[in-house]
Parts: C-alpha cells; sequence; structure tokens
C-alpha cells in the first residue's frame, strides 16, 4: 500500500461496556466460585483495554499491525482498535513556521538577510509517516532551500539607473514574490504529504556589511527623483509667467532680461532654502 487509507474502527464506548463485564465479572465470578480459571479472562479483558483510542477534532491515529500499514483514522471520537496495533499520532491542525533569517546572495550578488513565515499542516498521513523520516524537520530544512532559492531569483531592488530594470524584486512584488515561494515550497512538500496554506516573506534587508552603503544610494536616488520633480515644476511654472506676461502685455522683456528674470526664478524655485527678496525702487536700468 502506497496511499492513505482512511478507516472507521469499532465503537469505543461499545468495548468499553464488554471490557467493564468481562473485566469486573470475571473478578466477581472467580471470588465466587473460587476457580483461577478467570484468570485467563481478566488478562483477555486487560488486553483489550490496550485497544482504545481517542482521535481528538483535527488529530489522527496511523495504525500499524508488526510493520504493515493498516489505515489512519481521522474521524474525531473514542474508538477501540486491535490491541497489537501501533498507533502513531500526526497532528492535522494548521501549523506556523517563522524560518531562521538566512543571509544569501539576490540576482545581482548583493548580501541580504531574509526569512520567510510558512503557515502548513499534514494532508496525507501516509507520505508524512512513512514517505520521510521527520516530516517536522523536512518542513523546516526544505523551506530554507527554496527561501534561498527564491532571493537569487530575484533582485532586493530596481537598480534602472545601472541597467537592471527588473519587473519583479524582492520588496516590491511582495504579491509576485509570496506566489513564486508557495509554488517552490508545495514542489518541495508535497513528498511528505505536506499542504501549504500560505508563505510570505516574513524579514528582508541588506546585510549589514553594505546596508549602509546602501541606504545612502536610496536616498541619493530620493533627492535626485525630489530634485528632477521640482526641476521640472519650475520650468513649467516660469514658462507659464513668460506666457502671462507676453499674453497681457504687462512688460516687454528682451532677450537679455528674460534670461535673467528666468535665472532668478529658478534660482528662487529650485534653492533649498527660502528666498530673501530685495526691492528695487529704481527703474529697470538701474
Amino acid at each position: 500500500m502506497k496511499e492513505e487509507k482512511i478507516i472507521i474502527p469499532a465503537n469505543g464506548y461499545l468495548m468499553l461496556f464488554v471490557f467493564l463485564i468481562l473485566f469486573f465479572g470475571s473478578i466477581a465470578t472467580m471470588i465466587l466460585l473460587k476457580n483461577p480459571i478467570f484468570i485467563i479472562t481478566i488478562v483477555a479483558a486487560l488486553l483489550i483495554a490496550f485497544g482504545f483510542i481517542m482521535v481528538n477534532p483535527n488529530g489522527s491515529r496511523v495504525l500499524l499491525l508488526f510493520g504493515k500499514y493498516v489505515g489512519t483514522v481521522k474521524q474525531n471520537g473514542f474508538y477501540w482498535v486491535n490491541p497489537f496495533y501501533t498507533k502513531k499520532k500526526i497532528s492535522l491542525r494548521a501549523s506556523n513556521f517563522d524560518s531562521e533569517r538566512l543571509k544569501v546572495n539576490d540576482k545581482l550578488g548583493n548580501p541580504i538577510m531574509i526569512s520567510t513565515i510558512l503557515v502548513w499542516r499534514v494532508s496525507n498521513t501516509y507520505k508524512a509517516a512513512f514517505d520521510v523520516d521527520n516530516y517536522e524537520h523536512f518542513v523546516r530544512v526544505q523551506t530554507d532551500a527554496a527561501v534561498r532559492k527564491l532571493a537569487s531569483m530575484y533582485p532586493y531592488d530596481n537598480f534602472a539607473d545601472e541597467g537592471h530594470d527588473e519587473d519583479i524584486t524582492l520588496r516590491s512584488s511582495v504579491n509576485e514574490v509570496s506566489e513564486a515561494l508557495e509554488k517552490e515550497l508545495e514542489e518541495r512538500l508535497s513528498i511528505a504529504g505536506i499542504e501549504v496554506l500560505e508563505a510570505r516573506i516574513g524579514y528582508l534587508a541588506y546585510a549589514q556589511e553594505i546596508a549602509s552603503a546602501m541606504l545612502k544610494r536610496q536616498q541619493a536616488t530620493a533627492i535626485v527623483a525630489a530634485r528632477h520633480k521640482i526641476v521640472e515644476g519650475a520650468v513649467s511654472m516660469v514658462e507659464m509667467a513668460l506666457h502671462e506676461l507676453n499674453q497681457k502685455e504687462l512688460l516687454v522683456l528682451d532677450e537679455e532680461r528674460k534670461a535673467a528674470m528666468v535665472s532668478n526664478l529658478l534660482v528662487i524655485l529650485c534653492g533649498d532654502k527660502e528666498a530673501s527678496p530685495v526691492v528695487n525702487t529704481g527703474t529697470l536700468h538701474q
């Protein structure tokens, strides 16, 4: 047998009634008749007691008879099985696994620290019990291997200015990366009968040795982007000012004075500090 087999054993309450009748009846009869032959029935009753099992909600019992797989009990309740069965508990509840922070290299070779949060549960008790040595340890090892592979497939961030323009990155493409991680884990853990409910990146950062340099790079990129936006807006405002002056004929400027006005406006609009106005009480020629 290579697949999981679901069985429903005998009712435990009925067998408990039989056990009580057989055990206490044998003791009472042996005392009344003073016949030691009833010790055999007492031993048989005690042997029956080893067959009682209780299956809790979202729990299971894998049953073996002298090394041969008999079946799995998944329905919760009180049951009785062959006393010679080996009964192995396997939980079917969802479990959380928060992996350790691993130091790996991303697609561009930058060292990063990454960890994942995995939600999983056993879906096939046969595979979990017999296809792997320890299914919980198997989950931990394969999760670490999947995270290492995932980190090498994508860059940490998008460096378009250096010619590395990626559609999916570890930092910004959370949904896409999570889907890729879940798919990778499902392929790896299916051999152990494990169902992946959710897999997410729990921690992501540059490694300590490059974190400071990358932070400065991000700040510089942000500053350049902000400056680009400021200059773009300033040019638009200067263009609008010149257009309004020319259209309403409020002031006629030659090319030299127009250039000076544009220069002054750009200095005011693009400067880091507030400008200090200087009032000219003379004419434009003074």
